[in-house]
């Protein structure tokens, strides 16, 4: 049995993730984060009623590494899928030092003990289009990195210390940039999610600059179907790009979701200036993911759209308590 080790399993596309490495009777899955495991509703595996090849353990790889790193060597998984990073881009400007922290110098450890050993066959990296900064034209994988906020910086210099370890050391990578990721469980103070939640509650949302930046929405479970098309038959040393066809608007998002709703518009939203090195547009190219792995997204955005507001309506009474702003952990 295929013995998968998922780093940053709390997050909202590992816990994805997870629940579809279950659906193969051939894999054992640990999954590991920083924080105790998040309570039901967030975790899609929560949801099997049988779970005997999944477990979870705590390790914080900032303050703990020894340790994960010696629970790595016990259990010497054969892959590893690391989603943990420091994700935010407007909280990276008052904190670069944790971002850099979590997203580079842990990362290298890791990194320098995987290349000491020989467990490991595969091992992918979830990096970010963040990394390109303003998407101008068609942006394949090997367009120029050009970061524009700390956050992007630190996934751009961390992109590079892969790259080094993958051609001077032997590490078997691979990495994928996805586009803007969304669904049901994911964080409340996410824009899809926050509309949802800022209309049931009667509040008005920000459209940072109008709203007018173009975004690339995916579903979840798209990205978690390419990425594990990745691990399987993706090439060592590939980058692939996982993106729907086309980009929409922030503002047109939130249109359909207040139309969805009950609501226009103008009665749930009103215009902020924009957020310092937001880029006017993220579209990016994913021929090579479609043509080469056959992948495909699949779930439209209406769809989509609509499993959120319906999961939000069947747990209302719990999140309507819950923090709905992002909530800084050093």
């Amino acid at each position: 049995m295929q013995k998968v080790l998922v780093i940053g399993s709390n997050s909202f596309s590992g816990q994805d993730f997870i629940d579809l490495l279950l659906d193969d009777d051939d894999l054992e899955v640990i999954g590991v984060s920083r924080s105790i495991q998040k309570e039901g509703l967030f975790l899609r595996y929560s949801e099997r009623s049988e779970l005997s090849r999944f477990r979870f353990e705590r390790f914080d790889l900032n303050l703990n590494i020894d340790a994960f790193l010696a629970f790595m060597d016990a259990e010497k998984p054969s892959w590893i899928v690391n989603f943990a990073a420091q994700s935010e881009v407007g909280p990276s400007w008052d904190h670069p030092d944790q971002w850099f922290q979590t997203n580079c110098t842990a990362l290298a450890c890791i990194l320098k003990h995987i290349s000491e050993n020989d467990y490991v066959e595969r091992y992918l990296h979830i990096s970010s289009p963040e990394v390109y900064g303003s998407c101008v034209g068609t942006i394949t994988e090997q367009s120029p990195m050009n970061p524009s906020t700390p956050y992007a910086a630190s996934k751009a210099a961390a992109d590079m210390l892969l790259k080094v370890y993958e051609q001077h050391q032997g590490l078997p990578l691979m990495s994928v940039r996805a586009t803007n990721v969304y669904g049901a469980r994911q964080q409340l103070f996410k824009i899809i999610m926050r509309s949802a939640i800022y209309i049931r509650l009667g509040r008005k949302i920000p459209l940072h600059g109008g709203g007018q930046a173009v975004k690339s929405y995916i579903h979840v479970r798209d990205v978690s179907r390419g990425e594990y098309a990745v691990l399987k038959r993706g090439e060592i040393g590939r980058i692939y790009h996982l993106s729907p066809p086309s980009g929409i608007s922030v503002r047109d998002v939130v249109s359909r979701i207040a139309e969805q709703m009950g609501y226009s518009l103008e009665e749930v939203a009103f215009n902020v200036d924009e957020r310092i090195g937001q880029d006017a547009v993220y579209e990016i190219d994913s021929s090579a993911a479609r043509n080469e792995l056959g992948w495909a997204s699949e779930i439209e955005l209406e769809t989509g759209f609509n499993e959120v507001v319906e999961w939000v309506e069947r747990h209302w009474e719990h999140i309507k308590d819950l923090p709905h702003d992002y909530v800084h952990k050093p």
